[in-house]
Formats: C-alpha cells, sequence, structure tokens
C-alpha cells in the first residue's frame, strides 16, 4: 500500500503524516503531496510537487499511488473545482481508497462552508472511486486567536448565541485519517466526527479564564453588531459577512452533534477543550 497525503505542507495534512509514522506506516509507503515541498521535507517521506491548480502536478504525483489522503483545499469558492482535480486523477490512477476531509452533515447542512464540501462528496460518488467521508467539525485551535484576544481584552464576543460546538484538536482528526488510512472495512463509510463534549461560548469562556489567567466573559453580538465590529477590525464587507454566517450556523446548531465516533475510531477520549487550547497556544 502505498497512501498519498494531500496538502501535506498545511497542518492537518502534516499531523496526517505523522500519524501514520507513529501507528507503524513504514516511512516508504507515505508520500507528502504539496505545493512546496521544502516545506515538507523534514517529514522522513517521500516528497512529490502537487498543486490544487495543476492538473499536470496531481497526474504526476498519482503515480503509483493507490490510496490517497483528500485534505480539502482552503481556498474558499475554490475548493470543488480543486477537490475534482485530484478525484479525477485518481479515478485514472485506479486508486483503490479515497479518504476526504468534509463539513458535519455536509449534505444537509445550512453551514456557509457546506456546499462546497457537498459538491466535492457528489463528485466522489460520481467518480466510481472507492472511498471514505470524514465529516470533520470545528478544530480547537480555530479558537487561538480568541485566546489571544482574550488575553489582551477579558472577552471573547461572537454572533454564536447559545450554540454548541463539538470541537476536537487537529491531532484527533488526523488520528482518525490514520485509522481509516491503514485499515480494512472503511469503504464506503461517512463518519460524523466531533469531539466528546459540545461546548458553549460561555464554556470557552471559562476556558479562556483557566488559560489566561483573568476573568474572560462572552459577549453575545447580534448579527449586525458583529458585522460592524468586524468591519471596524479591518474586514472587508464580504469577509465580514462571512463571518457572521458560521456563527449564525453556530447558533443554529451546525456543530452541535457529537456521538462518539471520533474517539472510538482513534481508541482513547478526544482532547479537551482547555487541553487543546494549551497546546495550541
Amino acid at each position: 500500500m502505498t497512501i498519498l497525503v494531500t496538502g501535506a505542507s498545511g497542518h492537518l495534512g502534516r499531523l496526517i503524516v505523522e500519524s501514520l509514522l507513529e501507528r507503524g506506516t513504514p516511512a516508504s509507503e507515505i508520500v507528502a503531496g504539496a505545493r512546496d515541498t521544502s516545506k515538507v521535507a523534514d517529514l522522513g517521506v517521500r516528497a512529490v510537487r502537487l498543486d490544487y491548480t495543476d492538473p499536470a502536478s496531481v497526474g504526476a504525483a498519482l503515480k503509483g499511488i493507490d490510496t490517497v489522503m483528500l485534505v480539502s483545499g482552503s481556498e474558499v469558492g475554490q475548493r470543488v473545482a480543486q477537490h475534482r482535480t485530484v478525484i479525477d486523477a485518481a479515478a485514472a490512477a485506479g486508486v483503490t481508497k479515497l479518504v476526504y476531509t468534509s463539513a458535519p452533515k455536509a449534505t444537509t447542512s445550512d453551514l456557509v462552508l457546506a456546499p462546497e464540501h457537498k459538491a466535492t462528496e457528489e463528485l466522489i460518488a460520481a467518480s466510481g472511486v472507492p472511498a471514505v467521508i470524514l465529516r470533520n467539525n470545528w478544530y480547537t485551535e480555530n479558537y487561538v486567536p480568541d485566546a489571544a484576544r482574550a488575553r489582551e481584552t477579558g472577552v471573547v464576543a461572537a454572533g454564536a448565541g447559545d450554540g454548541r460546538v463539538a470541537s476536537a484538536s487537529r491531532k484527533d482528526f488526523a488520528d482518525a485519517a490514520a485509522v481509516v488510512l491503514r485499515e480494512d472495512g472503511h469503504i464506503g463509510a461517512v463518519y460524523e466526527l466531533g469531539g466528546d463534549v459540545a461546548w458553549t461560548y460561555d464554556d470557552l469562556a471559562a476556558a479562556l479564564t483557566e488559560l489566561t489567567g483573568r476573568a474572560v466573559q462572552y459577549v453575545r453580538l447580534s448579527r449586525e453588531e458583529q458585522v460592524a465590529a468586524l468591519r471596524e477590525a479591518g474586514l472587508d464587507e464580504g469577509t465580514a459577512n462571512f463571518v457572521a454566517d458560521l456563527d449564525a450556523g453556530i447558533r443554529n446548531g451546525a456543530l452541535a452533534d457529537t456521538d462518539g465516533t471520533l474517539s472510538r475510531l482513534i481508541g482513547r477520549p478526544t482532547t479537551p477543550l482547555i487541553d487543546g487550547l494549551r497546546a495550541a497556544t
């Protein structure tokens, strides 16, 4: 078996390669794909240039590969085209397992990020490539900027209302990906992955209080207040509304579900919120 991890220079991709190695996959059976191979040279596995926007690089990277870890791209609005390039190349190469990092309830969610993931899942299904879908909840590391602001201001402000987030650390999600990549029996599965605890922003404020050593308060913002605050902070109108849309999804429960699937896959509890924040800051 030869496993190609796309986006291996990113936070999650790098951790997936490291988790594969930790779990006993020989380095000779892992290929790290990255736009800039110098950024993955330290991983100790073969590195290949792989640029989602360059089909020739993707096709070349997939030669001799039977298992592909498609880490979703980070460029919102361009993901579907980029993912299609990898999926088409995987089909042409006769890949026997494609694992994709999607979003929670991607095919039915109102979350602003869901449509691109839904479209990607549909492309995978249409391709005929045997696949496993990992619908990852939020990464706890997403809240590192909130921790930095809370340390300075004593406030975490958001438009998430009383919504809950079943976040886990990137390491937890990377370990799940490594398990699915290494094991037989997962083909056709769609896993909804989240942390063991779905926390509120009041819980986040409490965790940040412990982390920073100062009292942190959660301030609930209306959409209008949030967009205005983001604009004042320097974000353009489109980005400010995008962030507000994300929080609206959280407020409406898009990230609240957790059923223990992630912890069962990795064979241990997921990383608690405070521990994930502490490790990332």
